[in-house]
């Protein structure tokens, strides 16, 4: 059962042998909503923990209204670990864990990691859904804390990245260089968008980069939906895909079978 001690001064935790708990404050922290029982971000069951703030303003981004950290609710670690100690026998028993979204969690790394740890200390599975943008905030103490990161690696070229979300690819994949160099366990996620990220030979190239990398357990194609684009005008801002329709099933599986024909496991 969580305990007040459980969530503390991660940093500090992590340094000590398990077992140890240190007495630390409750980490401040802005979330947009929570989901018990999701299915779809990581294995079995799972509470996902939607973070508020990103930096990335994704064309097809369907929850732009998780953009500014103060759109989310305040909050702190104490209180977000309490809530998912109720779930704790659920969530083992369902073979499941929590996994922190957004989003982009690594806007808030401190709390990130204070809930990550506290997660850990009660022996729950843990998964990290981030773009890797902000790899660099989350360090090595963090992400021992991490058993799955889910990376989103949106298109495989400058030109492409920066048009769909605003900011350059290379951190991404320094981040996700530096995941293989742990051995850190990764469901690579590319959302399939007709015209956009349907460029087969950027997908031949980030098929290439997961498979060298090594630790990319499988993939996920994910089909565009414009389902979120009503919160585009709640928050004032124009959506440039409401014309796009989703890919067809034939292109869905045709972009399977080129990240299969490089050995991977693609869903």
């Amino acid at each position: 059962m969580y305990t007040d001690q459980a969530n503390a001064g991660y940093a500090t935790a992590a340094r000590k042998p398990s077992g140890l708990r240190a007495v630390r404050p409750a980490i401040s922290g802005w979330v947009h909503s929570t989901e018990i029982g999701g299915a779809v971000d990581g294995p079995g069951i799972r509470y996902v923990l939607f973070l508020a703030g990103c930096l990335l303003r994704c064309q097809y981004c369907h929850n732009p209204d998780s953009w500014h950290m103060h759109h989310g609710k305040p909050s702190n670690s104490r209180d977000v670990l309490r809530d998912i100690a109720a779930y704790t026998k659920f969530l083992m028993h369902a073979h499941g864990g929590v996994t922190l979204s957004g989003g982009e969690p690594l806007v808030q790394p401190d709390f990130t990691h204070a809930v990550l740890r506290g997660c850990k200390e009660m022996g729950l599975h843990t998964a990290l859904d981030t773009a890797g943008f902000l790899g660099a905030h989350a360090d090595d103490y963090l992400l021992a804390d991490v058993d799955l990161v889910l990376l989103d690696i949106k298109a495989f070229s400058e030109a492409t990245y920066q048009n769909l979300t605003g900011v350059a690819l290379e951190p991404t994949l320094v981040f996700a260089r530096r995941l293989a160099a742990m051995q850190k366990p990764v469901w690579l996620r590319y959302v399939l968008v007709p015209g956009l990220t349907d460029k087969f030979d950027e997908i031949e190239g980030l098929a290439c980069f997961a498979r060298d990398l090594g630790n990319v357990e499988r993939v996920d194609v994910l089909p565009f939906h414009n389902m979120g684009a009503f919160k585009w005008a709640d928050v004032g801002t124009p959506y440039r895909l409401a014309d796009t329709p989703p890919p067809s099933p034939e292109l869905l599986e045709r972009t399977r079978e080129l990240f299969r024909s490089k050995g991977l496991v693609a869903t």
